[in-house]
């Protein structure tokens, strides 16, 4: 996952002084010192880390921190704004015509993701401006480049221009034309990778420019290149008007240093970032949630925007007065596990809750447990998924769904005693007053020990 070891580190390194009642210049100085060890290994560019961990030090060395009440979380906060400050502090929105068409040059190197990014952005488009867009397929140099624009069309059921391996510029332009005549008023050219260092194709994509006067130029960039996508980025814009960058295979890479680096060093804002393989998979880049992520603080806001986008509000609303009425059952558990794979990975989405990035294994959860457990669900009669005591009170009937689903009788026992635990819960919650839930939600609840509880503890020796 995306910042996985930076964030480790730079928790270690805060951890230092978190908690600490007085911190001395001394304090400050051991913990850049591993914040700037942490970003070198997430190949941020050395300049950056340097302007970084300077501005850090400087803010954090004032008299105000140092004899201030909590210093640790001030200089957390610091740390914070910071990170804010170096990805862009805002997030940048695209530029689209009110009226008539807006165009969109995808540019980049080859392998980058341009094309699958072409078809995320035009589905974005679609669904939170109200457009109508079509793809153009310029690139005619990489085998089957229009073949595999045309499948992410067909898949999002958005059009896609094409005439083949004809002269690209020539395309764009017919494109252009055609993309008027059938009202579009949002066209995204998907043009060849290529190499800054390659003259002949640079101009082209430059008389490409010319010809379509694009509102933006997004220069596609994989996060995994490091260090090198900076250089990458200036080349392109130097040749060319860059407006911004997308991020691709952010979900992959565990250093991340490209989103440090970028904004800071080309000034081209990154507009968005890739988080995974899906066509829907693509978000508005926000500077201040990225660097939340990054010190492990969470993301709640992206939660529940793509809470809000992927889940209906009536069917979110009907499932939890079915889980709060106590009647909780399998086909509720297959419903609720559908929702949840519509907002994308499980590991991902855990770790936009506060606290859930610092849980152990939590990149190791496995999507694929989920379609065990759907599959087991599945090999279930009609009857015992609507009454779980059928299967509870049964050993022949968990034996028969085991041998149904091709998963062992512990994975299925496991399921039971998820459901189960589940459902006590949700009767808990409906025991308790609504400041105890907050409580729960903040982690400072403590639940009131019984009097059998307090005999045997103090039975025990215990306090």
């Amino acid at each position: 996952m995306a910042f996985e070891n930076l964030t480790s580190r730079f928790q270690m390194a805060l951890r230092r002084i978190t908690g600490k009642a007085r911190l001395t210049e001394s304090d400050i100085d051991q913990m850049m010192r591993e914040v700037r060890l942490s970003l070198l290994e997430a190949d941020v560019n050395y300049k950056v880390v340097k302007e970084f961990t300077d501005e850090v030090k400087q803010q954090a060395y004032g008299e105000k921190i140092l004899k201030g009440l909590n210093p640790g979380q001030q200089v957390v906060k610091i740390v914070s704004d910071e990170l804010t400050k170096l990805m862009g502090e805002t997030a940048s929105e695209l530029k689209l015509n009110p009226s008539g068409t807006t165009v969109i040059l995808m540019v980049g190197l080859q392998g980058a993701g341009k094309t699958t990014t072409a078809g995320k952005l035009a589905n974005y488009i679609r669904k939170n401006h109200d457009k109508n867009p079509i793809l153009i397929a310029a690139d005619i140099y990489r085998p089957a480049a229009i073949e595999q624009l045309q499948t992410v069309g067909a898949q999002l059921k958005i059009p896609v221009f094409e005439m083949g391996k004809t002269n690209p510029i020539q395309i764009v332009r017919e494109g252009l034309d055609y993309a008027k005549t059938q009202g579009h008023n949002v066209v995204i050219i998907d043009t060849a990778g290529r190499l800054h260092i390659d003259d002949q194709m640079m101009d082209e994509i430059r008389e490409i420019e010319v010809i379509s006067k694009p509102n933006e130029v997004l220069l596609t960039v994989d996060a995994m290149t490091g260090q090198d996508a900076v250089n990458v980025a200036k080349s392109f814009h130097e040749a060319l008007h860059l407006t911004g960058c997308v991020l691709t295979k952010l979900d992959g890479d565990t250093r991340g240093g490209a989103a440090l680096s970028i904004r800071k060093i080309t000034d081209v804002p990154i507009k968005f970032s890739g988080t995974g393989e899906k066509l829907t998979e693509i978000e508005v880049f926000h500077p201040e949630r990225m660097a939340s992520r990054i010190l492990g603080m969470g993301d709640i806001m992206s939660l529940v925007e793509k809470a809000t986008a992927e889940i209906d509000e009536a069917e979110a609303m009907s499932m939890m007065e079915k889980m709060m009425s106590g009647q909780f059952d399998y086909n509720d558990l297959l419903k609720q596990m559908k929702m949840m794979k519509r907002m994308g990975k499980f590991s991902g989405l855990l770790k936009m809750i506060p606290g859930m990035s610092t849980m152990a294994n939590v990149d190791q959860i496995d999507d694929s447990q989920l379609a065990y457990i759907e599959a087991i669900i599945n090999s279930m009669t009609k009857a015992e998924r609507k009454n779980p005591e059928l299967i509870e009170r049964s050993s022949s009937r968990r034996n028969r769904i085991s041998e149904g689903c091709g998963r062992s009788t512990t994975e299925v026992s496991r399921l039971i005693s998820t459901l189960d635990k589940q459902r006590k819960m949700m009767r808990q919650l409906q025991n308790m007053n609504p400041q105890n839930i907050q409580n729960m939600a903040q982690g400072t609840y403590q639940p009131r020990e019984s009097r059998a509880m307090r005999r045997a503890k103090k039975k025990s020796g215990g306090y």
